[in-house]
């Protein structure tokens, strides 16, 4: 009979495992790379979900995916019920929220901001649900950072989905001690938010308008010395939840709400139970609940939260990571040097490691 290990009783498992994570996000960003203005995201997508489940391979923990991607758009990825690490006895316990590229269209034809990202939460005493999976494709996102926070909290003041836009601007505007021509919004170009454009542009604020890659553009806000102050407009769920988990890290805030594409959806939704929570506002405590949170990200191409990563002559890369936790609000930001005559990737595909 096999004997099993005892569970590892880890005192902030976070600390010990995160840089491990990061390792995951630089290999999904420099297998990608290749892929970069290429047309062909599938592949490039393809190529970050080997890289990461590569490097999870030779990580003792035992990963669940709680939230994955590739549903939307039937990508090759990493989806939810996969499990990654080795799960040996005794490994501690991680529940993980991933999209190895978030902005696979941008990358597919050489364009800015695309991230390859990762949050995980290890159980904690209280916490049911750290990363909630929410059942719509979309939701309606609205994201600050902790300046408009401090002034709400000061005045009185409070943003909701639901304000006028220009009411939100103005609120927005004092916080961050900007007259409202000069705040910079930034939402998804598409079609469905021509009306909130339109009222943006009448206000007189800044817009700033992005083909794809939601999570990194979410989490702009809250950056240290942010150059956005605000996001808005409907884009995935899954999205909402990774940028939640980097937003709470960070001391910002994201109200966001089930967005169903159709009637068909809505309906659908009701049949599985949520019609109590279709006009439910989620705040990121909602999304990513506790203080036993991770959260990081590698730079593909260039982006609000990082730069892309930067080859020079097939012989070295520099990579840009984040990395940051609830407990201890510490934010890292990682420039990698990687020497591409040595450095070694592990793939999934054929479980060896390859020079890049």
């Amino acid at each position: 009979m096999a004997l099993r290990l005892p569970k590892q009783d880890y005192q902030d498992i976070e600390r010990i495992i995160e840089f491990d994570f990061v390792r995951a996000t630089e290999a999904a960003a420099l297998n990608s790379l290749r892929w970069l203005g290429r047309g062909d995201k599938e592949a490039a997508d393809a190529a970050a979900s080997d890289a990461i489940r590569g490097m999870f391979d030779l990580m003792n923990i035992c990963g669940e995916v709680v939230i994955g991607e590739g549903i939307k758009d039937e990508a090759p990825g990493i989806f939810k019920g996969e499990q990654l690490g080795t799960w040996y006895p005794g490994s501690p316990e991680f529940h993980i929220a991933i999209d190895p590229i978030d902005g696979t269209t941008n990358i597919s034809k050489g364009a800015p901001n695309s991230i390859s990202c990762i949050a995980a939460a290890s159980p904690e005493e209280g916490v049911k649900v750290a990363l909630r999976d929410i059942p719509s494709f979309y939701m309606s996102k609205l994201a600050y950072g902790p300046r408009v926070i401090e002034y709400m909290k000061k005045r009185g003041d409070s943003l909701h989905l639901d304000m006028p836009i220009a009411e939100m601007l103005a609120i927005v505007a004092r916080a961050v001690d900007k007259r409202v021509q000069d705040v910079a919004v930034m939402m998804l170009d598409r079609p469905r938010h021509k009306e909130i454009v339109e009222q943006i542009r009448a206000s007189g604020a800044s817009l700033r308008m992005i083909g794809d890659g939601d999570i990194a553009a979410a989490i702009a806000p809250s950056l240290p010395e942010p150059d956005v102050d605000l996001y808005m407009g409907i884009g995935g769920s899954p999205e909402a939840v990774l940028a939640a988990a980097a937003i709470k890290c960070l001391g910002g805030d994201m109200q966001s709400r089930m967005w169903p594409r159709d009637e068909k959806e809505r309906k659908s939704l009701i049949a599985e139970g949520w019609e109590k929570d279709l006009d439910r506002v989620y705040v990121t405590d909602d999304l990513a609940n506790g203080q036993n949170i991770i959260f990081c990200a590698t730079g593909i191409s260039d982006s609000a939260l990082l730069p892309g990563v930067r080859a020079r002559g097939g012989v070295t890369a520099i990579t840009h990571s984040i990395l940051m936790r609830a407990k201890s609000k510490t934010v890292r930001f990682i420039r990698a040097r990687h020497d591409l005559q040595m450095k070694t990737i592990r793939l999934r595909s054929d479980n060896r490691e390859h020079i890049l």
